[in-house]
């Protein structure tokens, strides 16, 4: 079982395997512009959505409208052809308008970095709030999509069948000096390196602290 002496050493790994590599786009929506609103919203464009779709698709509707209130001004069409191929446009473009309206009647136009707070609001799960958490506000989190807990479960660092029980034994095992960079180190691992199906192990650095985990067939 992969303990924290060993997370430590491989964190710093990843750190140095991917930093050639591009953020994920909700991370460069939160160095690029570093509003938590601007987040949030790419979060539920993403979900089920390519990168390399999500982030052209969140700047042509920023470039339009990048407040709750001026996206209201938006009707559900005009935002679907400005988040088009995103995933599920027109779920999205109505799920978007509904946060926003929330948004402007009880929080003001703000928001709220509570992760229990976000988590009341239509199409906000608990990884996209963990996100604007982190990437909105830079405060502790811990988001957990399939990456990172496929990665976990095979590094044999958690045994979790869900997401979701994966981001609770993190929260008790993972030092929280790695919770905010935990996830997109993942990711790009995930995306790159460590993938679903036959995984590049013979070109991973952290191979040797890796359990591999139900991984059957590897490259």
């Amino acid at each position: 079982m992969l303990n924290n002496q060993h997370i430590d050493r491989v964190i710093t790994l990843l750190r140095k395997g991917v930093k050639d590599l591009p953020d994920p786009s909700v991370t460069m929506v939160g160095k690029q512009w570093g509003d938590p609103f601007l987040v949030l919203i790419s979060c539920i464009m993403s979900l089920r959505t390519k990168d390399e779709t999500t982030l052209p698709a969140a700047s042509r509707l920023f470039k339009t409208a990048r407040t709750p209130r001026g996206i209201l001004n938006l009707t559900a069409k005009q935002i679907e052809k400005l988040i088009y191929p995103v995933g599920f446009y027109k779920t999205k473009a109505k799920t978007i308008r509904a946060i926003c309206r929330k948004l402007l009647e009880e929080f003001n136009g703000q928001v709220p970095d509570d992760l229990d707070v976000l988590l009341t609001f239509k199409g906000v799960g608990r990884k996209t709030a963990n996100l604007v958490v982190t990437e909105g506000f830079h405060k502790l989190g811990i988001c957990v999509d399939t990456h990172v807990h496929r990665i976990s479960n095979r590094l044999g660092y958690v045994a979790t069948s869900t997401p979701n029980d994966t981001e609770m034994v993190l929260r008790e095992k993972l030092p929280k000096k790695h919770w905010i960079a935990y996830n997109t180190l993942l990711v790009l691992w995930g995306q790159n390196v460590c993938r679903p199906i036959s995984p590049f192990c013979s070109q991973c650095p952290i191979c040797k602290y890796c359990a591999r985990c139900q991984v059957e067939k590897s490259r």
